[in-house]
């Protein structure tokens, strides 16, 4: 749902949208061109201070590769690795930073937890990294919008 937002700005050059009876400016969700792009995007976000501070696993080098599949991205724990999809019907919907940030936000679960893979603690994280990240007004989207679903955060 959020995604389809920013497409949507994206598409019709319209970056501000009324939430809650608020008006937000939309700020852009990177896009990639490759996977190396998307290695030099995490490469970068892993060595930022405040993620370290935040997620000490942030200091573990993770991997990205290409996924042959083009349903969906992936993070796999045993060997730190983003597996994203190149491309689907000719668009390149994982290679954005929101996808990113959303299997970084697995990446940086403490490996003695026992918790759902996506539960409110998995949210947390990633609500935290799309406000700090991409910035303010999308972690505000992103956490109203799951707010008003019923999905647990924190």
């Amino acid at each position: 749902m959020v995604r389809v937002m920013f497409d949507r700005a994206d598409e019709r050059g319209l970056r501000t949208v009324e939430m809650f009876g608020s008006t937000i400016t939309l700020p852009i969700d990177r896009r990639f061109a490759s996977i190396e792009s998307v290695q030099s995007y995490v490469d970068a976000v892993l060595t930022l201070n405040w993620v370290r501070d935040t997620w000490p696993h942030a200091v573990s080098v993770v991997q990205v590769r290409e996924r042959s599949g083009t349903g969906a991205s992936h993070y796999e724990r045993d060997t730190h690795t983003i597996a994203v999809p190149l491309h689907r019907n000719n668009e390149a919907w994982a290679l954005r930073e929101l996808v990113v940030l959303h299997e970084l936000a697995h990446h940086f679960e403490p490996a003695e937890l026992d918790v759902a893979s996506h539960g409110g603690e998995f949210v947390d994280r990633f609500v935290t990294l799309v406000g700090e990240i991409i910035g303010q007004e999308a972690g505000f989207v992103l956490r109203a919008t799951m707010a008003e679903n019923g999905v647990k955060i924190g």
